[in-house]
């Protein structure tokens, strides 16, 4: 437990006489409730935000981002857009990292967060996590593409691809695919192999959790509690 008005002073960005000034200015809130007294005590893991922006050392960070084409999956890329780009500015000093990463031009669900332990065990090759992705093609998918998928696809460098799912939706054209590995570009490697080139390629779950549709493309939120625990479950 520390006093509120030292919470915002440890970040950096404010001195401990401003802190106490927003404080009581009413523009500080303690889990959604605004709070007057900087002497108030906070547990670490106490949700704090300035002015409705969630503030740094209140513990680890969950977010979901719905990623949009062009932007990169990385915290620094000197001439590019990141997805840390997309996060206001309470967010740029958290430690925030992708757990995993998504094509340059690929869209959809990216969790954002500074708990390395997690994103270690979400993303270590023996979990075989789930990703969920929606995809279109250049082609019509059938069931001999569906079986070399659940087979496991060997691609043009001769990696064989653990055995994933493909399912089809009507047309061909399009399909949901399920894999348990993150090789590099592997979806489009994957389809590429099966001569039906990617047009389109959007992430629609990750592990347990499914992609806020109510989420514009570069939208994020705050994970919610249930969401949270799910991912500690995986």
């Amino acid at each position: 437990m520390e006093r509120l008005d030292k919470r915002l002073a440890n970040t950096g960005r404010w001195s401990r006489k401003e802190a106490r000034e927003l404080i009581r200015g009413g523009r500080v809130a303690v889990g959604g409730e605004v709070c007057r007294a900087p002497e108030t005590k906070v547990g670490l893991d106490a949700a704090v935000a300035v002015d409705e922006a969630l503030i740094g050392g209140g513990g680890p960070v969950y977010l979901m981002l719905n990623k949009p084409a062009g932007v990169v999956s990385s915290t620094d890329e000197p001439g590019k857009r990141t997805v840390l780009d997309l996060l206001g500015e309470a967010y740029q000093n958290l430690g925030l990292f992708p757990a995993g990463r998504l094509d340059q031009d690929t869209e959809g669900l990216l969790l954002l967060t500074n708990d390395g332990p997690l994103a270690h065990r979400l993303l270590s090759p023996k979990r075989h996590v789930d990703k969920v992705y929606y995809v279109e093609v250049d082609g019509v998918l059938d069931e001999g593409d569906a079986e070399a998928v659940r087979q496991g696809v060997k691609l043009a460098d001769g990696y064989v691809c653990l055995p994933g799912e493909l399912e089809p939706l009507p047309g061909g054209r399009a399909a949901h695919m399920t894999l348990r590995e993150g090789k590099y570009h592997q979806v489009k490697r994957m389809l590429a192999a099966r001569g039906k080139p990617v047009i389109y390629l959007r992430r629609v779950r990750f592990g347990p959790l499914i992609l806020d549709e109510s989420l514009p493309k570069g939208g994020w939120r705050a994970l919610t509690e249930e969401e949270t625990q799910a991912l500690f479950r995986q």
